[in-house]
């Protein structure tokens, strides 16, 4: 142990630094053990599980195409090439459509390019397990509206699956989910964790600037979330409003 005061300031700052990483992470397990036992991640668990049981159910029909592929394969080559060659070639056949089939369905890395290549019926589906990695570390507040949003895509996923890719709407969503939100929560990865609640210029810190981001696109996808849900009913309403318009005033002329 050193007296001198020049190296002595360095090891307290380095070792608050240390203590303060390692009470992060404690913290930072024991709100992802709170948040496994909450209501709300129950439901992510059970979403993660249904999204389990849809991978492998796409997975079965795969491999059974492959197989009636092999077999359509074997059934043709024997009749024009002996049954052991037409059998090994099938073979063959079977064996590199497995594989290939098993490489395609291998769970994609929880990333943005993850989020980037997804098609628009699977978005949800994908940034529901990015979320589900992103939420270590996160402060609190950030952690609910993460739960939030994984609740508020996963009602739009229908909605999505049912959108034209090339409408302005799907470009805006895809744009909103696959990149301004993984861009928001790296921006705020990125910087060190003694700085995140450090005031800026602005007077704000970087897991304000995080929480208020996240509010904001959560606020924007309850905007989209409102405006698919009420286009139906506007139009019965219209629809209704001037059956009525046109035949109740036919009936009262009557």
């Amino acid at each position: 142990m050193t007296d001198d005061p020049d190296q002595r300031g360095p090891m307290i700052d380095r070792a608050r630094d240390v203590a303060t990483g390692l009470a992060e992470v404690g913290l930072g397990r024991a709100e992802e053990l709170l948040r496994r036992l909450s209501p709300e991640g129950r439901e992510q668990a059970r979403r993660e599980r249904a999204a389990r049981a849809r991978r492998q159910q796409r997975l079965l029909v795969r491999l059974a195409l492959a197989a009636a592929a092999a077999l359509l394969a074997w059934a043709l080559l024997a009749l024009v090439a002996p049954a052991a060659v037409a059998l090994l070639v099938a073979a063959a056949l079977m064996l590199a459509l497995t594989v290939l089939v098993t490489l395609r369905a291998a769970p994609r890395a929880p990333g943005r390019e993850a989020l980037a290549g997804a098609a628009l019926p699977g978005l949800a589906e994908e940034a529901s397990v990015w979320l589900a990695a992103q939420r270590r570390g996160l402060p609190p507040p950030a952690v609910r509206l993460a739960d939030a949003l994984d609740a508020r895509i996963a009602q739009l996923a229908p909605q999505l699956a049912r959108l034209d890719p090339r409408s302005p709407a799907a470009e805006s969503l895809r744009r909103l989910i696959a990149q301004e939100l993984p861009a928001l929560v790296d921006g705020w990865r990125a910087v060190p964790v003694a700085a995140r609640r450090a005031r800026h210029a602005d007077g704000r810190t970087p897991d304000e600037h995080l929480v208020n981001g996240l509010r904001l696109i959560d606020a924007e996808l309850a905007r989209a979330e409102e405006q698919f849900g009420h286009d139906p009913r506007d139009h019965i309403a219209v629809q209704g409003r001037y059956l009525e318009l046109k035949y109740d005033k036919d009936d009262r002329l009557g």
